[in-house]
């Protein structure tokens, strides 16, 4: 499985479960929304100073953001 894949649905579903929009997480960071939605796509290579932040934002633990789902 992709990392960039499981990180992005990772965030997308503890964003939501935040009930934050992507702007709203942008914001947060420091960055542009779409640098955000490219981030749930799996299209987008984070460094660990953007998986620190996003699990700043989100208030989880940056672990959290990277734990492949249960199947």
């Amino acid at each position: 499985m992709d990392i960039r894949k499981v990180f992005g649905a990772n965030v997308r579903v503890y964003r939501l479960a935040a009930g934050l929009s992507q702007e709203a997480v942008a914001v947060r960071m420091g960055v542009d929304r779409a640098y955000v939605s490219a981030i749930e796509r799996g299209l987008q290579n984070v460094t660990l100073l953007t998986i620190w932040q996003l699990a700043e934002s989100l208030h989880v633990r940056p672990a959290d953001l990277l734990a492949e789902p249960v199947q």
